[in-house]
């Protein structure tokens, strides 16, 4: 049986996520079995997610996933390089993933692969320091060393967001695994919709404005309950950036480089999250990295909180062939993994104070609903089951 490794946040899932599972399923003729790494309930762009991580491992399991494997916080709200780390120590560590797939805009893995090995050469880091300057952001000057060693071509795909991230897996896949890429269908990322797909921005937009009918025909599972939103929790991170000291935020992960300062600054002019990141944004700092480092500041992450490696696997749900694969990672990973959340107390001091710190980011992602959910989730919720998988 081949195992396929996916690095999701599924936020929420979609059809274009079922098309890259099924996709993936279809490039192997032979009984395949798919583990995603997905992003607990904060995500990359510096946000929370829809809904909570069990919800959107429902989801993902109903829509053709065997096994979810959380990739922790403090991993998931990185940057690019730091979130590609995160997830393929993962993947490594499981143990049973033989091959990655992701999708990406140009569908060819050849071309990526070679962006990869220049990013990691000792001669890309040498032109970089020479393009790197005050008024360019640092994306714009690894794409013109790029370009000097690659061409236009290739440096033109680090332009599209998947294609980018997929670079970034590739530049830290495990020895041993293959890679393959899906190329993405229908609608663009943050786009509208394109036929039978929509971007995962659209639905979040009409999730959270209440309209669940029109975002019904794109989902796996109905939708039910509230969305969150970080609007529930805008005066309260305006309210962390006005109290921290300048020395306290420069301690954050992304904090350096006068990005810290400006974003405290910015703080102290409005009390309204999209104005706050348009105050702190320039050319330099990009939206992204601003969001999260506000959301850094938020959940109280700091440098210091972030291992060179995750510690331990949690397991977030799985069927009954996810069930096959979790008794092979009994002989066959290299880190400790739990099913239950009481099993973490067997796990190292390192890996037990990082999910005392997942048990707090979890508490404070409750407050991000219109009705706030009580503290103490991560020690109540056990993984989602599903017993019977699909083919």
């Amino acid at each position: 049986m081949k195992t396929i490794g996916i690095v999701a946040e599924y936020n929420p899932f979609h059809s274009g996520h079922a098309y890259h599972i099924q996709a993936s399923r279809w490039l192997f003729q032979e009984e395949t079995a798919i583990v995603a790494v997905m992003s607990g309930n904060w995500v990359q762009r510096g946000e929370c997610a829809i809904t909570d991580k069990w919800t959107r491992t429902e989801m993902a399991l109903r829509g053709g996933v065997d096994l979810v494997l959380e990739l922790p916080t403090v991993w998931a709200v990185a940057s690019a390089e730091g979130f590609a780390r995160g997830t393929m120590a993962i993947l490594e560590a499981a143990g049973v993933v033989d091959v990655l797939s992701f999708g990406s805009e140009t569908g060819e893995i050849t071309p990526l692969l070679e962006l990869a090995r220049c990013l990691n050469s000792p001669v890309f880091s040498l032109v970089l320091r020479q393009e790197l300057g005050p008024k360019k952001s640092f994306a714009q000057c690894r794409r013109s060393a790029v370009e000097r060693l690659l061409g236009p071509g290739r440096a033109a795909l680090l332009d599209t967001p998947n294609n980018n991230l997929g670079v970034e897996y590739l530049r830290f896949l495990p020895n041993g695994m293959e890679a393959v890429t899906i190329a993405r269908q229908g609608a663009v990322h943050d786009g509208e919709t394109a036929g039978t797909h929509a971007s995962a921005s659209l639905l979040r937009r009409w999730l959270r404005a209440g309209e669940v009918s029109r975002a019904f025909p794109f989902q796996s599972l109905p939708w039910k309950g509230e969305a969150a939103d970080m609007a529930w929790c805008e005066r309260a991170l305006i309210a962390r950036l006005r109290t921290m000291t300048l020395e306290e935020a420069e301690a954050l992960p992304g904090g350096g480089d006068g990005l810290a300062a400006r974003l405290l600054c910015a703080a102290r002019q409005t009390a309204k999250l999209e104005e706050l990141y348009s105050l702190t944004k320039t050319r330099t700092y990009a939206h992204a990295r601003v969001r999260r480092l506000a959301l850094c500041a938020l959940l109280g992450i700091h440098k210091e909180d972030v291992p060179a490696a995750p510690p331990y696997i949690r397991v977030l749900g799985f069927n009954e062939r996810g069930q096959e694969l979790l008794r092979e990672m009994n002989t066959r990973a290299s880190l400790p993994f739990f099913v239950k959340p009481a099993h973490n107390r067997r796990l190292s001091p390192q890996a037990q104070a990082l999910f005392a710190l997942e048990e707090r980011f979890t508490d404070l992602f409750g407050l991000c609903f219109p009705t706030p959910r009580p503290g103490g989730l991560e020690w109540t919720r056990n993984p989602v089951v599903i017993r019977k998988h699909k083919n």
